[in-house]
């Protein structure tokens, strides 16, 4: 499959996931996995979820305006960087956010 196309495609699953069902989003983590928010690094899949799961907004959207990806690694890995805008429910401005992903074959 195309990089873009795969990487688009993540994106899409991924934010949709978020923005619906949080805890959802265990099973594109593993346990050796790393979310680095705010300068707290949290490891592993149950841990990354409690994160996201605890942050202080029940309902939001993601609206992504950019997705590159980067081919990475011997085995297949990928790095993904997203931006665009996200906004939380009754906030009348949208917040800006950007994010990188690496992932491995076996999360995609």
């Amino acid at each position: 499959m195309d990089p873009d196309a795969l990487s688009k495609a993540f994106v899409e699953h991924y934010y949709s996931t978020f923005d619906t069902n949080r805890s959802g989003l265990a099973n594109l983590y593993q346990d050796s996995s790393m979310l680095t928010f705010e300068g707290q690094k949290i490891q592993g899949s149950q841990n990354i979820v409690a994160k996201l799961t605890s942050l202080p907004f029940q309902q939001c959207k993601h609206i992504i305006t950019t997705v590159d990806c980067q081919p990475s690694g011997p085995a297949g890995g990928m790095l993904v960087f997203v931006s665009g805008n996200l906004q939380l429910a009754g906030e009348q401005h949208a917040l800006r956010f950007s994010q990188a992903i690496f992932g491995t074959e076996v999360a995609y």
